[in-house]
């Protein structure tokens, strides 16, 4: 289902980490490789943009990472990014350009792209975040299913199996996710999507829509 494709839900250019993603078709298929990628890339980095703080974290010279915040490695944190106080980054973490990672919010095997915002008492685990994504405060992303099977994806064209047995959500660029709101494992929301607060989320939601619902999802206007 090619609406489920990295090239229709990611601006590439808009990530640190675009290499990653060559060679895949659907973007869970990189979760594994995030850790890894993270070293090779880190090494390359510019020492004149970068520093290596402690074992394996990177973090840019212009982004403002609050004294109370805990960052371990491999994690890279991008220039101008602001990691307010008392995140936790558990590793595995790559923070875009611009981003903001807020307040007690908590990070775990993530591509977050430029300009992503978790700024609120959000969880955030193996999912990636296309550009200008949002998470409203208190939204988190369910990364394990109750029963511990393999995560699977749910299209209406059937269900696609992943293989993985931790997959968050995988949110296309500029969706605007509802405060209180969790997307279960497996989702996968397409760019300029909004999703209503307190829903709960699973499967495939089209791009360009209003989830207000499960089973009622409306187009949404562009303006």
């Amino acid at each position: 289902m090619k609406e489920l494709t990295v090239k229709e839900l990611y601006t590439l250019e808009e990530t640190i980490a675009k290499d990653i993603f060559e060679g895949a078709t659907y973007p869970w298929e990189v979760l594994p490789k995030i850790g890894e990628f993270i070293l090779r890339l880190g090494e390359e980095l510019s020492k004149d943009e970068y520093d290596k703080v402690g074992e394996d974290v990177w973090i840019a010279k212009s982004a403002n990472v609050f004294e109370s915040a805990y960052i371990h490695g491999p994690a890279i944190i991008g220039k101008n990014a602001e990691v307010r106080q008392c995140a936790f980054i558990r590793g595995n973490a790559i923070v875009g350009e611009g981003a903001v990672v807020g307040n007690s919010t908590e990070l775990k095997n993530v591509i977050l792209f430029n300009k992503v915002q978790v700024p609120h008492y959000n969880y955030v685990g193996d999912s990636i975040l296309g550009y200008k994504a949002h998470m409203g405060a208190g939204s988190i992303t369910s990364n394990v299913k109750s029963d511990k099977k393999l995560v699977v994806v749910k299209t209406p064209e059937g269900n696609i199996e992943t293989g993985i047995k931790k997959f968050g959500a995988m949110l296309g660029d500029e969706v605007e996710v509802g405060c209180g709101t969790v997307l279960n494992p497996g989702s996968v929301v397409g760019s300029h999507t909004n999703i209503y607060p307190l829903s709960s989320v699973r499967g495939y939601v089209p791009a360009g829509s209003i989830y207000k619902r499960q089973g009622e999802v409306v187009d949404k206007i562009m303006e």
